[in-house]
């Protein structure tokens, strides 16, 4: 009896320590606000967004603890509106990430499925639009640059270093999954970062490869199922995106400056944010988008914080010149550490037009029909 006692007792101590070893967590956020804009498409607006800061989201995370420092690790993430209940990323089910791969504390990590790329990774958390303290509604003139993450890499390999004594890197390639076109709609990006107490540096470089069809704003990816699909911002043979950046902390305040350049080539329209490519829309055949951040954030109390932006974009599109100054406001006040409220702001002015059709645009709120975009959204954040 005492035999059956003692088995049945390690029994549970084993059980307790093989579940102790792995873990799934469930969690999420929601990001709800009201927001006016005094031109879009030549009329005021006033309504319910969803993610005017960072996008609505519900997600699992697992990890299993194989020994020797090795973990099997998966994240299965879902984007939503919370405004109407509708799946984000183009109904995809979990269309913000979807991969499993391996984890060790000291080589890195390795692993598969639909994932962030490097400028997302290593760049985004400099500018403010890739934070909390300005996201989607902060991004540069049609998320040129992917800093606001409008796009993510399908069919991709991802490694990601260990940290080594503040210094990170990785490196990302996404398949086109097409058998007569390897390189039909394939991705791959770098980057890298460096931590050194308050100061923050990083880089990274993107680069797509799309064979297109049709011609002027009708062209379109020819692989549907490649890297990227669906969610393109641009529709172009080539596109090339690399930037810098850094940040560095005096006590409660944080300034910093970004750069980030976006060449394309067989250009033929922008698919995503503001416009679409078949509303007459080109941008020519070459196009260049030059991106200047400088940014700051200041935490007045635990719970009250202020950030702000001023980007300069210079771009080129069909042998015109456009450019748009863009300044973002934005304050916060923490209700508990998992609920906050805020209130920002947008201006964006756009000149040397031309004849591109284009107008003012704000990420997430339209363009306008005019040179010049305002908007405000006041808004309530939660994180579970």
């Amino acid at each position: 009896m005492k035999k059956t006692l003692m088995v049945a007792a390690l029994s549970g101590v084993f059980a307790t320590a093989a579940h102790a070893q792995s873990s799934v967590t469930l969690y999420g956020l929601i990001d709800a606000g009201l927001t006016y804009t005094n031109n879009q498409g030549g009329q005021h607006n006033f309504k319910m967004t969803s993610g005017s800061v960072n996008g609505s989201r519900w997600g699992l995370r697992g990890a299993e603890d194989l020994g020797g420092g090795l973990k099997a690790i998966f994240t299965l993430e879902n984007g939503f509106s919370i405004a109407n209940g509708t799946l984000g990323q183009g109904g995809r089910e979990f269309g913000r990430q979807a991969f499993v791969g391996l984890s060790s504390t000291q080589y890195g990590a390795v692993t598969l499925g639909r994932q962030y790329d490097s400028v997302v990774d290593y760049l985004g958390p400099l500018a403010l639009t890739g934070t909390q303290y300005g996201g989607t509604q902060f991004a540069h003139p049609f998320d040129n640059d992917n800093l606001d993450n409008s796009f993510r890499i399908n069919n991709s390999v991802k490694y990601q270093s260990a940290n080594y004594a503040g210094f990170k890197f990785g490196a990302q390639y996404g398949f086109s999954n097409q058998a007569a076109g390897f390189s039909n709609n394939r991705a791959y990006s770098v980057g890298a970062s460096y931590n050194y107490g308050p100061l923050n540096v990083a880089a990274a470089y993107l680069q797509l490869n799309n064979s297109v069809t049709g011609a002027g704003a009708a062209a379109a990816l020819s692989n549907s199922g490649g890297a990227v699909a669906g969610d393109n911002t641009f529709v172009a043979g080539l596109q090339r995106t690399f930037g810098a950046g850094l940040n560095y902390a005096f006590g409660p305040a944080t300034v910093g400056f970004v750069f980030t350049q976006t060449k394309l080539e067989n250009a033929s329209g922008i698919s995503g944010g503001a416009i679409s490519a078949t509303n007459g829309v080109g941008i020519g055949n070459y196009a260049r988008f030059n991106n200047y951040e400088l940014n700051g954030r200041y935490a007045l109390t635990p719970a009250l914080s202020l950030a702000g932006e001023f980007t300069y974009t210079d771009a080129r599109l069909d042998g015109v010149k456009p450019k748009f100054e863009q300044v973002g406001l934005q304050t916060a006040y923490s209700l508990s550490k998992r609920t906050d409220v805020y209130l920002q702001g947008e201006y964006v002015h756009a000149s040397d037009l031309g004849g591109t059709g284009l107008g003012a645009p704000i990420t997430g709120v339209g363009m306008s029909s005019t040179p010049n975009q305002v908007s405000a959204t006041v808004g309530i954040r939660h994180r579970f």
